[in-house]
């Protein structure tokens, strides 16, 4: 369908707040939760370590533990989502991930196979997060905007790392590791209410959207209200699938070790006490966040500006890559955990790019099938979580070194630029 007119869009912005912004901004504290509750494991594995006596592959398994849930859920998460709506199935895996956060001292306590179920049951219950957000998305959001709106969404990641690893420090100083993880399990109850509430699973089953953004956005659809009949085989066939699920997997590589290892990293390789730990690890991802909510914002900006999509996607998945290998060959040469972190700031907000780049191409490619496509791509993407992740701890108790471990994750890099160049595209094919 024809794009609406930017006459047609600030006049409904003027008659009050849109209601799909709440529906977003509902989508990014979700986001955010869902990575408080999976990244405060990384600071907290330290006490929890020293408590319990775990060597550094058993930290590798609690860390990696989420993974091995997370994968499960993706597709099928996708495939409701498109199929039935993505207002339940994400209150339902935000619901499901809290209560497994909140028992997580208690698993810890009882036994060590306890606590990998509780981060499984985590990572199951976090797997719908992003197929339902895609899905919902394309139904909610205009199309000249999905690139910010996503974005939007994705910076939640970081928001919620930040606060994860800023906040835990001071928690577990303050009251205990445990308390850690019963505070972080309420607000997902919380959240879980006002999503009851405020969001529905389209604009048309919405009690609080006005009658002239509800035709903004319905005439501005190119995505059918349900996947009814899904083309798998077309799926499968299709290249830029492809693209975005190599490109998924390889900047999911690197992301999740970074993001769970770097705490352990500077604590090992420099002695950063716990205290200071957290610091460090934030900046990375306070400079991510504004990478990724820029990238969105200048994507948009180009393809408004009669640049190709398919051009937009790949110079900025070439630059995620590109930007974020080269520092990484160099994090084994730091001779101070401020460099270290400088070269691992680069390193992580360069892949951030990748938001707008294989990060929306999910609904360029087939708009209808969005929620499954991000299933799909979510769940080979997360493999390296599991074997990356654990993979780690077994290197770092080998070598003693984290330096392979970067070389690796630049390499990883550099071959899924090449595969991204190679198949992407910014045309609908399914």
């Amino acid at each position: 369908m024809a794009q609406p007119s930017i006459a047609r869009v600030a006049a409904v912005r003027s008659i009050g707040w849109p209601q799909r912004y709440t529906v977003v901004g509902l989508f990014f504290l979700g986001t955010a939760l869902c990575y408080i509750d999976r990244i405060s494991i990384s600071v907290a594995i330290i006490p929890l370590a020293r408590e319990f006596g775990y060597d550094s592959a058993a930290k590798g398994l609690v860390l990696s533990a989420v993974f091995w849930g997370y994968i499960w859920t993706q597709l099928l998460g996708g495939w409701m989502a498109d199929r039935f709506g993505g207002h339940r199935v994400l209150a339902a895996g935000v619901a499901i991930w809290s209560l497994a956060t909140f028992v997580t001292p208690i698993a810890a306590a009882a036994t060590f196979p306890a606590l990998l179920a509780a981060r499984v049951l985590l990572g199951l219950g976090e797997g719908v997060n992003f197929p339902s957000i895609h899905s919902l998305t394309s139904r909610w959001t205009l199309p000249a905007e999905r690139a910010r709106a996503l974005s939007f969404n994705y910076s939640g990641m970081y928001v919620g790392t930040v606060l994860a690893l800023s906040a835990s420090p001071l928690i577990i100083g303050w009251l205990g590791w445990p308390a850690l993880f019963y505070i972080s399990g309420a607000l997902g109850g919380v959240w879980v209410a006002f999503w009851m509430i405020f969001a529905s699973d389209r604009p048309e089953n919405s009690k609080r959207i006005s009658p002239d953004e509800l035709e903004l956005i319905t005439s501005s659809r190119t995505a059918e209200p349900l996947a009814i009949n899904v083309p798998w085989a077309a799926i499968a066939r299709e290249k830029a699938v492809w693209a975005i699920v190599v490109a998924h997997f390889c900047s999911n590589f690197g992301y999740n070790i970074l993001l769970l290892w770097m705490p352990t990293y500077l604590n090992h390789t420099f002695h950063v006490p716990l205290a200071r730990v957290g610091v460090y690890s934030i900046i990375p991802w306070i400079a991510t966040f504004f990478t990724v909510s820029a990238a969105g914002w200048l994507s948009d900006l180009l393809i408004a500006r009669g640049v190709e999509v398919g051009s937009v996607r790949k110079s900025m998945q070439a630059a995620a890559f590109a930007i974020g290998a080269i520092p990484l060959c160099l994090v084994p040469f730091a001779w101070s955990p401020a460099t270290a972190v400088a070269l691992l700031t680069v390193a992580a907000s360069a892949n951030g790019i990748s938001s707008a780049a294989f990060g929306v191409n999910h609904l360029d490619v087939a708009p209808t099938y969005a929620g499954i496509l991000m299933g799909i791509s979510n769940t080979v993407a997360t493999i390296p979580g599991i074997i990356g992740v654990a993979a780690t701890g077994l290197i770092v108790q080998a070598t003693k070194s984290f330096s392979a471990v970067f070389y690796l994750i630049a390499a990883v890099y550099c071959a899924g630029m090449f595969f991204y160049l190679r198949w992407a595209s910014g045309e609908q094919r399914l």
